[in-house]
Formats: C-alpha cells, structure tokens, sequence
C-alpha cells in the first residue's frame, strides 16, 4: 500500500502466525470511517511461519518482518512505534475487528483534550467463536469495562491507544520481562499512571474479539498469562489493597470467601464439622448473590442456558485467582523472610569484621617528642 502523508493515528497490529485472524481484522480497519489519508497502518509480522506478511501487505502501509524466534506481542509493538510517523499511536490485536467508528473516536477523544495521555476501548457483544466459554470470556469483557467506564489506571492494548509523547516517557512496552502475551499493556498502564498520565476506559469504542477459547486455555490464561504476574507485579508496585477492573476490591472479597469456602469444605469431614460445610456454603452463596447481576445480564444477552453455564466458570474463576494469590503471597512473604535473614547476617559479618579491624590495628604511640 501507499504510504500516506502526514498522519494523525498510526495503527500498529503485532502478528505471529496470524494470517487468518488478519484476513478479517485488517479489512475491518480498511472500512475505518476516519479518511485513509488521516492515518497509517504498521503491521509487526514477529517471525511467522504462515502468510502472516503476505496477507498484511494486501493491507497495510507498512510491513515490519522479525527473523529468528517470536518475542512477543510487547518487542513487536515496540518495533512498530520505531516505524510510526503520527503522534498517536493505536494498538489492535490481531484476532480483533474494530467497529468502522474506532479510529475516528480514538482521534476525537485526544482532539478534545489534551490532557488525555492514553484511551482504550472493549470488546462488543458478538464475539465470533461460539461455545460457552468462548462466549463467556469475550462477554465478560465487555461487561466488566462497560461497568467501569471513565478514569481508568491500567491500559489495554487490544484496541488501545496513547500519545506517542507519554508511550515514550514511561519506557515503551516491557519485551524483556513479557516476551510472550501476558500482562505487558497492564504493566504499561501503572507505569503511565505513575507519571501522572490520564488514561481513559471508553466501552462505547467497540471491537469483535475473533479468539475461540478452550477451558483449558482460560485455565491457563488466568493462572500463567495473568493471575500469576499480575499478583506479582501488584506487589512489587504496592498496589494490592487498590485497583480497578479485574482487581477492584469487591473482587478481591469474592476471591478471600472462595479460598475459605474451599478451605472450610476440606477440613470439614477432618474435624467432622458441619458448621465448616455450612460456612463453605454461606461463601458460594456469598459469590453467586454477588455475581446475579452478572449472571441475568448474561441471560439477558444469551439466555438462560448460557447464564446458568456462566455460574460453575465463574467459581472456578475465583477460586483460581485464590489459589493464584496464596501461592504468590507465600512465595513472596518467603522471599522476603530470606532476604531479611541475609541482611541481617551480612550485617553480622560486617559488625564482626569492623571488630576484628579496630582490634588488630596497632596501639597509638602518641605524638612524637
């Protein structure tokens, strides 16, 4: 494709393998309501073994080819943003089609205020894959950021955008520490958030999620991908009694009542307790109540079938993010029990060490006659 002259967005999609994702998501910017010349497309191919690039270069303005092994969606995007001429920089995932509104909103959103470092948007309502956990993880999405609409202090990267003057300051995306797709446009987020950048959650900008989901790879996403790193990254930045979205404080209740629901129920039949049953039951109940609003939205949308699916994933749900937290908290609690115990005989040493030295050095003969 021609490059344009003088854009206002620059549009970086990173791929790997995703030749047939892109067949649908670059023709969906390409039907963009936002004139073509008014901004520019950068596809990253990161080392593909399929048509990736040959498909993105039907498309796109730009194609960046990465030779060797993938480094992850977080190097990919950095490499693009070295390509981008515009002052605004939009990140779309491969597998997503954005609405034809999505461009213009993103531009009109930094138009009307400068003060706006970075904007992202959600997933739509009609994800593409069917099935009930594919269903139910797209929608969740949508649910989730159309219920926490305006300041945000985290960023997405699905279909996100952000100043090109703030992207630099807070260091780009962290391609060291997430070489494969994980957290790494979280991360980014409360790094821009601790330079006092304004991010914006706007749900009306809309995209179509075209990933299929299994339940073994949701396991794995909330577990590996997201529960694990995101704990850890809310520790080290001291941000676990504080957040929004996933790790608002309502969630994080529901995660502590599934963890002593599971608790209680296992050491039930050990002290032969049924107050232990009952307490386990009250925490279930405590979740399902919490979460009926939820679950009639989804029979809402999807109908009652669907709604009552949504109710056995969204326990495992919680009672992963315990198991998740449990585990990092001990690991981090340990880690810091043994680093004190280092300090402390590093301390040891050097106290023994400054004795030994004032101890041999020679008696002082005074001043010479």
């Amino acid at each position: 494709m021609i490059r344009t002259s003088d854009p206002r967005l620059s549009v970086i999609v990173p791929a790997h393998n995703g030749a047939q994702v892109l067949a649908e998501a670059l023709p969906a910017l390409r039907a963009s309501d936002l004139p073509h010349p008014r901004w520019e497309l950068i596809v990253v191919d990161d080392a593909s073994t399929d048509d990736t690039a040959k498909v993105a270069e039907r498309f796109a303005n730009t194609v960046i080819r990465l030779d060797g092994a993938p480094l992850g969606p977080a190097h990919a995007r950095n490499c693009g943003t070295e390509a981008a001429r515009a002052d605004i920089l939009v990140f779309v995932d491969a597998d997503v089609c954005v609405h034809p509104d999505v461009l213009r909103k993103f531009l009109e959103v930094f138009t009307a205020d400068p003060k706006v470092s970075a904007v992202f948007g959600a997933y739509d309502t009609e994800p593409r894959a069917p099935g009930l956990v594919s269903q139910y993880r797209n929608l969740l999405h949508h649910y989730v950021h159309a219920s926490q609409a305006g300041e945000a202090d985290t960023f997405w990267a699905g279909c996100g955008a952000i100043r090109r003057s703030a992207f630099l300051r807070a260091g780009l995306f962290d391609a060291k520490r997430y070489p494969r797709p994980r957290i790494e446009d979280i991360e980014l987020g409360y790094r821009l958030r601790s330079l006092g950048c304004r991010i914006l959650l706007r749900p009306d900008i809309q995209a179509t999620h075209l990933k299929r989901w299994t339940l073994r790879g949701m396991v794995q996403n909330d577990v590996c991908d997201r529960g694990i790193p995101w704990m850890r990254l809310l520790l080290e930045r001291g941000r676990l009694g504080e957040g929004t979205l996933n790790v608002r404080a309502e969630e994080r209740l529901l995660t502590g009542a599934a963890a002593l629901a599971l608790i209680a129920l296992v050491l039930a039949p050990v002290a032969g307790s049924w107050v232990l049953v009952g307490v386990s039951g009250a925490c279930v109940l405590l979740i399902l109540v919490r979460n009926m609003t939820l679950i009639r939205w989804f029979a809402r949308v999807r109908g009652p079938w669907v709604a009552l699916g949504v109710v056995p994933l969204r326990l495992l749900y919680y009672l992963l993010n315990a198991a998740v937290a449990s585990m990092v908290l001990v690991q981090h609690l340990a880690s810091r029990l043994v680093g004190n115990r280092s300090g402390k005989t590093a301390s040891r040493n050097h106290d023994q060490q400054g004795v030994e030295s004032v101890t041999t050095l020679p008696p002082s003969r005074g001043p010479e006659p």
